[in-house]
C-alpha cells in the first residue's frame, strides 16, 4: 500500500518525466519508469571532472543507470576505483568492484553495466573501500539536495548498508548528475530514509546544497519482511525480530 508521501513523490515523477518527453531531452522514446538518460549527461560529466571535489576522489561508488556511464568510464579512465551495486541487490555479494589496474577492457565499455557484471568480481560490503564520492541518478531533485529517484529504493538501501559499514561519512560528497529540466525549485516531498545530496551537476551548471539529510543506516521498520527476504544482504543484518 503506497503511502501519501509515496504517491507524492510519483506525482512529481510524472510531471518530471512528462516534462523532459515534452522537451525531447532524453535518448530514449519516452524517460517514464526510469532514470532519465537525458542528452548532455557527457557535458555534466565534463562539468563535474573539473570540480575539486572530484579530483580528490579516488574512490566512487557509482549507480549503474545510463545517465551516469559518462561520469563511471571518466572515473576508470582515470585510474578512480568505482563500485556500484549487483542489479535489486539480489547476490550475496552485492557489488561490482571495477580496479582499474585490473581491467581487461577499455574503461568506457567496463563502466558499463552490462559489461561490468561480465569482467567486475562481486564483492561483500566488507571488502570494499571507504568511498570519497558517490555518484547517483535522480528523476527529479531540488536546491536544497532532496532527490527523488525512480523509485525502487535500493539507492537508498545502498546508501544506508555503506553508511552503516563505516564507508560512508560526514567527508563524503554525494553528487546527482541531471538535466536542468530534473531541477525543481519547490519543496519535494522525503522520508527519513531518504538520503540527500551535496552537488547538483547539470549540464550547464553546479548547484551546491547546504545541509543534505544523511540517514545513519537502515530504517528496519521502513522495511517489509518480502524486502528483507529476497536482499541476502539484508536478510543477514535483520535484527532477530524480523524488523
Amino acid at each position: 500500500m503506497l503511502t501519501r508521501v509515496d504517491q507524492e513523490k510519483q506525482r512529481v515523477r510524472e510531471r518530471v518525466w512528462n516534462l523532459l518527453d515534452s522537451a525531447d531531452a532524453t535518448h530514449d522514446v519516452s524517460a517514464h519508469g526510469r532514470i532519465p538518460n537525458f542528452k548532455g549527461a557527457e557535458r555534466a560529466a565534463d562539468r563535474l571532472a573539473k570540480l575539486a571535489q572530484w579530483r580528490a576522489a579516488r574512490v566512487i561508488k557509482a549507480v549503474p543507470d545510463k545517465a551516469q556511464l559518462p561520469v563511471r568510464a571518466r572515473a576508470l579512465s582515470e585510474g578512480r576505483t568505482v563500485f556500484m551495486a549487483v542489479p535489486k541487490l539480489a547476490d550475496a555479494r552485492p557489488f561490482y568492484l571495477l580496479d582499474p589496474a585490473a581491467l581487461t577492457v577499455p574503461p568506457a565499455e567496463a563502466a558499463s553495466s552490462k559489461v561490468a557484471a561480465s569482467v567486475a568480481p562481486k564483492v561483500d560490503v566488507e571488502d570494499l573501500s571507504p568511498v570519497d564520492l558517490v555518484v547517483v541518478g535522480s528523476v527529479a531533485v531540488n536546491r536544497e539536495g532532496v532527490r527523488i529517484g525512480k523509485g525502487a529504493g535500493y539507492s537508498d538501501l545502498e546508501f544506508a548498508l555503506l553508511m552503516e559499514a563505516g564507508l560512508i561519512g560526514p567527508e563524503t560528497v554525494v553528487v546527482t548528475t541531471v538535466h536542468g529540466l530534473q531541477v525543481l525549485d519547490e519543496e519535494l516531498p522525503a522520508t527519513g530514509h531518504d538520503f540527500g545530496v551535496d552537488l547538483i551537476v547539470t549540464p550547464d551548471e553546479v548547484i551546491t546544497c547546504r545541509y543534505p539529510h544523511r540517514p545513519t543506516g537502515l530504517v528496519w521498520e521502513h522495511l517489509d519482511a518480502q524486502k528483507i527476504a529476497s536482499i541476502p544482504v539484508l536478510a543477514a543484518r535483520a535484527p532477530a525480530t524480523g524488523r
